[in-house]
């Protein structure tokens, strides 16, 4: 099981110099990969009829593929991954464009892992549909395999039309691709069109039945289970060395495969000491 990190999107701030000290931090301590959220626009709660949700308008985050693409440029073995890219929002040509990109200049070290999002204001604001973003996000994969793979393409489907066409440069190899979300139709897009799934829970029953779900989907679907793989998050707020290593056993016994520590909301003040956050955590669960 790889051991990775959150990116503290909200606490790391916006100084160039913290965020190469961060990612090179990460990458001497030796871990595997960065994780980095994504959400384009923050709801105002002083709107009529008022706005509840995990964030709004005061909360920071990061534009992953553009901070990536800074992040390539300071490390050498830190693979960066979208946990998770809001794609049915986005414009899926422009997505495949910047992917490849990050990848071609990263050596391929650019995991894509997309969802379909919560926060409508989002997609009102980007201008694109609230409903059918399933089916949309399910197109949208086919679509981005597509410009990766080929030199031009034809393309005629429910939300895309592509007339011979492609983009140029393409990745050298595929960007892996991986599913966030737990409803049934995602576990069942994820197994079937997927490298792997991005749950959001802990290492509990549910958690267990959805991987069965994913492992009977893929079966049925002629595809291995073998290579398809599982990233987990933990908290380091209000965890210790015996409940970080306890936590970390769960997941690797029911076949996680890339396990990364959140260390934001802990009350930690800088880059030093998100950077020692993390060391804690390896030193318990190694």
């Amino acid at each position: 099981m790889q051991l990775g990190a959150v990116l503290p999107h909200n606490e790391i701030g916006t100084d160039p110099g913290a965020m190469k000290a961060y990612a090179q931090g990460l990458e001497s301590l030796g871990i595997s990969h960065v994780l980095l959220y994504d959400h384009v626009l923050g709801a105002d709660p002083d709107r009529p009829g008022g706005f509840s949700g995990p964030y709004d308008k005061d909360i920071q985050f990061h534009e992953p593929l553009t901070t990536f693409a800074f992040i390539a440029a300071v490390t050498e073995r830190l693979e960066m991954v979208t946990t998770i890219l809001i794609l049915p929002q986005r414009q899926t040509v422009l997505v495949a464009k910047q992917a490849a990109q990050v990848a071609l200049l990263s050596g391929n070290r650019l995991r894509l892992g997309v969802g379909t999002g919560w926060n409508k204001v989002e997609y009102d604001g980007l201008n694109v549909p609230w409903t059918g973003k399933g089916a949309r996000q399910e197109e949208q994969v086919e679509l981005l395999r597509m410009l990766w793979r080929e030199d031009s393409i034809n393309y005629q489907g429910k939300f895309h039309h592509i007339d011979r066409a492609g983009i140029n440069p393409r990745p050298s190899q595929p960007v892996p691709l991986w599913f966030g979300g737990g409803a049934p139709a995602l576990l069942s897009r994820a197994a079937r069109l997927g490298d792997g799934w991005m749950p959001l829970g802990s290492p509990n029953a549910a958690s267990a039945e959805a991987i069965e779900v994913l492992r009977k989907e893929r079966e049925a679907a002629g595809l291995p289970w073998d290579g398809f793989g599982i990233q987990a998050q933990a908290m380091y707020a209000g965890g210790d060395p015996e409940r970080w290593a306890g936590h970390a056993e769960k997941w690797r016994a029911l076949g996680a495969t890339h396990l990364a520590i959140r260390t934001d909301s802990a009350g930690l003040a800088d880059v030093d000491a998100h950077l020692q956050a993390v060391q804690n955590y390896l030193e318990a669960v190694s």
